[in-house]
């Protein structure tokens, strides 16, 4: 069963940020991690048991705790935009006209 994970763990520089998710990355089962330093947040979405991930940020010697527990919130689709018909540098406009001697001749 999918589902949200969030944890609250102590993370002060970049360095605490890579160790955390190099450590949770090795859990099977995990579709999505992210790790918010301002928060000091570990989100982790997939079919994965929250006390392995726990276990697993403790064992690198961060202090962890589970805020929350619950399925994943669908994402809406962001609107994509049509792309233009051409742009201004892939435009090109084809001339050809029959010279007098019946040679084709074309130009792009």
């Amino acid at each position: 069963m999918l589902q949200k994970i969030e944890l609250k763990v102590n993370i002060n520089c970049q360095k605490c940020s890579t160790e955390i998710l190099k450590a949770v990355t090795k859990l099977r089962g995990i579709n999505e991690v992210s790790v918010n330093g301002e928060k000091g947040t570990l989100t982790v979405v997939g079919d994965v048991d929250p006390v392995l991930v726990t276990k697993k940020v403790r064992k690198i010697g961060k202090i962890a705790q589970i805020t929350s527990v619950g399925p994943p919130k669908e994402k809406e689709p962001e609107p994509t935009k049509p792309l233009p018909p051409h742009c201004n540098d892939c435009q090109f406009v084809a001339v050809s006209f029959p010279p007098y001697d019946s040679q084709f001749c074309s130009i792009l």
